[in-house]
């Protein structure tokens, strides 16, 4: 059950540091302790408007070696354009301070943060941290946005996630203004999921690697912070929406049905049709070994940055197009050639070495039909 207005803790007091509205301050939260005792903390901004408004979460390295939402969250906070009219932000660069410090994805205890919540003040390192997150964090908010990326060795097109069925996410996942919308709940005991149940609509943004702050990522998730902010009044300013935006059902892994080394024919967000090669496996001398191909109308979400592959090792994960959306009519959809989403595009590509098929080769297709359905991987 949804938490009352009562049980919100309050936005103008975090543990006796006074924030009134027109004000914006750091915060430390006190997380857990080190092993010599002493207090670990995360920091904080908060950032209030004159007005009362929501408040809203924007979150980053929940996944401690995902920093691209990290490089984000700075380059709001060191905007001089950025001001809050109405309402508040919270502004978090790294929620897991353990992992981040090591380059983890996860605790030290090996535990995934993000498979915690919303945690216990009496169970596990991961348990009783993401009790503190919640309780200090989510529940003083309204909206929240978690800015993720692509597991190791792979990358990500940006895309939107959220349980769209919830009116509330809904608004704010295609405010955004990512092209693509994933559409699913989330796998239980995940942040966004049970921050949605607790009355906090939140949406993850997935894009690019681990261990990298990309530019055009950056820019991606700065335009959509905004953006949702613009769309519940709480800034000022225009949201720019992208030249198309398509809500995801069905995604899959299409996964090397032998080991060698791939050559890529496509790359992050390329729009492509069913049968469309994808990848062709090689062995080490060049010889053909067979070719993955699009089993239906996609987009290309996410991909291997790997090359050398071994049997089932995931290569491409597809986003099924919805029945009526054409594949060219989406790619003429993305016109302008100098703008953010061909940028991301080409940079993307840019970590990949990507050649057009020869389709004069015989093609050797080997595709699993039971492609494992990748949803119940979404963060």
């Amino acid at each position: 059950m949804a938490p009352t207005s009562q049980q919100r803790k309050p936005i103008d007091n975090w543990n006796g540091v006074e924030i009134l509205p027109g004000e914006s301050k750091d915060v430390d939260l006190a997380i857990s302790e080190s092993y010599s005792g002493m207090t670990l903390r995360i920091p904080i901004h908060v950032r209030r408007g004159e007005e009362d408004g929501p408040v809203v979460f924007v979150s980053a390295a929940l996944h401690g070696d995902e920093i691209n939402g990290t490089g984000a969250v700075r380059s709001l906070l060191m905007s001089a354009d950025f001001k809050v009219v109405r309402g508040s932000v919270i502004l978090v660069p790294v929620l897991n301070m353990l992992g981040f410090d090591r380059h983890s994805r996860y605790l030290p205890d090996r535990r995934d943060l993000n498979r915690c919540f919303p945690g216990s003040t009496t169970g596990s390192l991961a348990g009783r941290l993401a009790n503190v997150i919640f309780e200090e964090i989510v529940l003083r908010s309204d909206f929240g946005i978690d800015l993720h990326t692509a597991a190791v060795r792979r990358t990500n097109y940006p895309n939107i996630r959220g349980d769209m069925s919830n009116p509330s996410v809904k608004r704010i996942a295609e405010a955004f203004g990512c092209e693509l919308i994933v559409d699913g709940k989330g796998p239980q005991r995940a942040l966004r999921p049970e921050a949605t149940k607790a009355g906090c609509a939140t949406i993850i943004m997935e894009g690019g690697e681990v261990w990298k702050v990309e530019p055009s990522i950056v820019e991606s998730s700065v335009r959509g912070i905004r953006n949702v902010l613009r769309a519940l009044n709480m800034i000022e300013g225009e949201i720019e929406a992208p030249d198309y935006q398509v809500v995801i059902q069905s995604s899959k892994w299409v996964r090397a049905e032998s080991g060698g080394f791939l050559q890529f024919h496509v790359q992050p967000g390329n729009v492509i049709e069913k049968g469309q090669a994808l990848a062709t496996n090689n062995d080490l001398l060049g010889h053909e070994l067979d070719v993955l191909t699009a089993p239906y109308d996609a987009v290309v979400i996410g991909m291997t940055t790997l090359p050398a592959v071994s049997p089932g090792e995931p290569v491409c994960h597809l986003g099924k197009l919805p029945k009526g959306v054409n594949p060219s009519s989406l790619r003429r959809q993305r016109r302008k050639e100098d703008g953010l989403e061909t940028q991301l595009v080409n940079e993307l590509g840019s970590n990949l070495l990507v050649v057009e098929r020869d389709e004069s080769q015989p093609t050797t297709v080997s595709l699993r039909s039971d492609v494992e359905d990748a949803r119940q991987h979404f963060n």
